[in-house]
């Protein structure tokens, strides 16, 4: 036999040697399936689901009261304060009054309004240098009766839309109860009407306020205070007294308590007192006496009144169209409590304030 015929042989043979041993073993049993393992998560107990981030409720800009507030620009009104001109209408419905001093020692207003659309207001006077600089930073509407031809061109240079009574605004009429030039009188819903399209949004806020009266800066961080006496100007002598049932400052003229033509005395809730420079503007008014501006770009002091309570401040601002702005000493933003503001612009050279606790 060749040695190719040996190796089919063998190799013949060990085929059929391993059918053989697979036919006498059976099939081979199937691996068992392994049971399903069900292993429960691991948690870190130190991780817990986010928090729904809640949402601040909408305020008026101009008081930080809660609300819906309304699109519409903040308007101003030249309101006068001289014996002739008490009580006035529609000063409780301002968000904010500022009080200056103009020519021959006399007080007037600057009632600004937003949240609230007053029926009427006045009486309504000219305008003066200094409202311009604090009204800038509202881009809103300011409404007077009239005002010099220097001084006119200020109100429209600091992004405001003049409504004057001498150019037959909409809105503005003489009353027949009082002798010019103590008469004239306005329609806010009327004025708003008259806002042309650059001036139709409502302000940014313009102080800042604490989302309650109790985190307010003064409530929070200041000393008992029941009165405030100012001493704006030898015919301005007007202060505010702590009413602590309706939570309000009183105001007064001098020792008169002081009303709104309805009969309602006139209240704020947050008196603030700015102390600035008071200058000649370069103006004059009749029989050439100087018109005085206040310095409201910079820096100087201040004091907040809320709750029964003051604290001192610092004012800045930064530039006629910027906001003024309160701090604390610590350089934290002074907050004001939701509600109305009287601003007393205190001229820095004759003027004062003492506060009574």
């Amino acid at each position: 036999m060749s040695k190719k015929s040996v190796w089919l042989t063998v190799a013949t043979m060990s085929t059929m040697a391993l059918a053989l041993t697979a036919c006498s073993g059976g099939d081979p049993e199937p691996a068992p399936t392994p049971s399903p393992v069900v292993v429960a998560p691991t948690i870190d107990p130190s991780k817990v689901p986010a928090p729904t981030p809640s949402i601040a409720p909408p305020t008026w800009p101009l008081t930080g009261v809660e609300g819906k507030p309304v699109n519409r620009a903040a308007l101003a009104v030249k309101i006068e304060n001289t014996n002739q001109a008490r009580p006035q209408t529609g000063l409780n419905e301002a968000d904010v009054v500022w009080e200056t001093i103009v020519e021959f020692q006399v007080s007037r207003y600057i009632a600004v309004y937003h949240s609230h659309v007053p029926k009427e207001v006045g009486p309504i006077r000219s305008v003066r240098p200094t409202d311009p600089i604090a009204l800038a930073p509202t881009h809103g509407l300011l409404a007077f009766s009239g005002g010099q031809r220097g001084i006119l061109p200020l109100v429209a240079k600091a992004g405001l839309q003049p409504l004057s009574n001498d150019a037959g605004t909409p809105g503005m009429y003489r009353t027949h109860d009082r002798a010019a030039p103590h008469n004239v009188y306005g329609d806010p819903a009327t004025f708003w009407k008259s806002a042309n399209a650059k001036h139709q949004d409502s302000p940014g806020e313009q102080f800042l306020f604490a989302g309650s009266a109790d985190e307010s800066a003064a409530v929070a961080g200041g000393k008992a205070a029941s009165k405030l006496s100012f001493h704006l100007s030898a015919a301005s002598n007007p202060s505010w007294t702590w009413d602590a049932d309706a939570k309000k400052w009183n105001r007064s003229e001098g020792s008169t308590p002081a009303t709104a033509r309805d009969g309602k005395r006139l209240v704020a809730v947050n008196v603030v007192s700015i102390v600035a420079p008071h200058v000649d503007s370069g103006f004059n008014a009749q029989g050439g006496a100087p018109v005085p501006v206040y310095k409201l770009v910079g820096s100087g002091k201040g004091v907040i009144a809320t709750g029964g309570k003051s604290i001192a401040v610092t004012w800045k601002k930064a530039a006629t169209d910027k906001p003024l702005r309160l701090f604390l000493p610590d350089g934290k933003p002074a907050l004001l409590a939701p509600g109305n503001t009287w601003v007393e612009l205190v001229p820095k050279e004759d003027g004062s304030l003492t506060v009574s606790s």
